[in-house]
């Protein structure tokens, strides 16, 4: 059987042309599509068996061309994306966070997805995905997971290396139940508050001000001296975590709050505690700034927390030291103010939430007027009836 004719009748202007190429034994499609710096031809081809599956393909190519597509596009994977956007658009976050999403990267997305190209992929696949790790993590770990797999294909789309993100589709499952918050009642907070063993601990000033003010841990660990002012208003300015660059969870998290009594006696005391412990290390005490400590000056870190914590707890009637860890105190707080009757949306300035629309913004070197309703209510709340 002969070859196909390579001769063809002339095509419309813009509709490319179309040869047998003997060697490929393959139609082979042609189309200018443009010129580049120098004034050459940008052509674009495509082959197929027949002529029709030419055309197909060089118009496919074209498309592609058209809509910011670059070459290599078709075999750019997953783990090429992920990996692109851990390298090149993380440099403004922390080295934790950073740490983090290379763990999910690692252990959630390249396993199950990482080979797989990205213009192959559908959102059912991610679905798919997801509701596989959905038994071993909770939602808000889900979120993450594929928040690292969506800003990574948003970026190839950026760069011309996919067309679409599919995941925008996808629906996140339920997850994992996490544990739920738990907040200690009036009669618990005074059973601490008032408990001889937990009193004598040194972590009891720190107890008292998570209970009363409604700080994050990270927050309270971050707390200086040059932040608390035990006088003529006691207040203090909520403007530093410990987080990676010392600022707060978020803008609306800076915030200045009133101190009710029964914390200023505890910062006080903790003033006296500090500054026997300073006066016994001389210029060996390493932290002269912040608020709570080791008993060697040095910054708390979270077991140290947890686990002293616990041991505070262990002496107080009715509790069970091993069912509650410490940011079960910032919920107690807020419980503790809906006791009181204070709105929700005082609340949430209080805390520092950066879900309600009427909270105000507080800026880190802006001092603004000293909210006063959580200390009123907490004095009031913790009052002998």
């Amino acid at each position: 059987m002969s070859a196909p004719s390579t001769e063809k009748a002339r095509r419309a202007r813009g509709e490319g042309g179309v040869y047998f190429n003997e060697k490929r034994n393959r139609y082979i499609a042609e189309k200018v599509v443009g010129f580049d710096g120098k004034g050459d031809e940008i052509r674009k081809t495509g082959s197929g068996k027949t002529e029709a599956l030419a055309l197909k393909a060089v118009n496919e190519r074209v498309r592609q061309y058209e809509a910011g597509i670059v070459k290599g596009a078709d075999r750019y994977t997953v783990s090429q994306a992920v990996e692109d956007w851990l390298t090149y658009s993380r440099t403004e976050v922390g080295a934790k966070t950073v740490r983090g999403n290379r763990d999910f990267f690692e252990h959630h997305i390249k396993p199950h997805l990482g080979g797989r190209r990205i213009k192959d992929l559908r959102p059912v696949e991610v679905e798919k995905w997801m509701h596989g790790l959905a038994p071993s993590l909770g939602r808000s770990a889900l979120k993450q997971v594929l928040s690292v797999l969506r800003r990574s294909i948003d970026r190839a789309v950026v760069l011309g290396l996919a067309e679409r993100n599919v995941t925008t589709l996808a629906q996140l499952p339920k997850g994992r139940a996490g544990r739920k918050s738990r907040s200690f009642t009036l009669d618990q907070v005074r059973a601490i508050l008032n408990s001889p063993s937990a009193s004598a601990h040194w972590l009891y000033p720190y107890v008292v001000v998570s209970l009363t003010v409604g700080l994050r841990t990270e927050e309270a660990r971050a707390l200086r001296w040059d932040h608390v002012h035990l006088s003529p208003v006691p207040h203090v300015w909520v403007w530093r975590s410990v987080r990676e660059d010392g600022d707060t969870k978020t803008e609306k998290s800076r915030r200045t709050l009133a101190l009710p009594s029964v914390a200023v006696r505890a910062l006080n005391r903790q003033w006296a505690w500090q500054d026997d412990r300073r006066r016994a290390m001389g210029e060996a005490w390493p932290s002269p700034d912040l608020v709570f400590t080791t008993g060697s000056g040095t910054e708390l870190r979270p077991d140290n927390v947890r686990r002293d914590f616990r041991i505070l707890l262990r002496d107080v009637p009715g509790i069970d030291p091993e069912q509650w860890t410490p940011r079960d105190m910032r919920h107690t707080f807020v419980s503790l103010l809906s006791q009181g009757e204070v709105p929700i949306e005082e609340v949430s300035r209080l805390v520092g939430h950066s879900d309600i629309g009427t909270t105000e913004n507080v800026y880190r070197h802006e001092l603004r007027p000293v909210l006063q309703n959580g200390a009123r209510a907490m004095d009031s709340v913790l009052s002998d009836p």
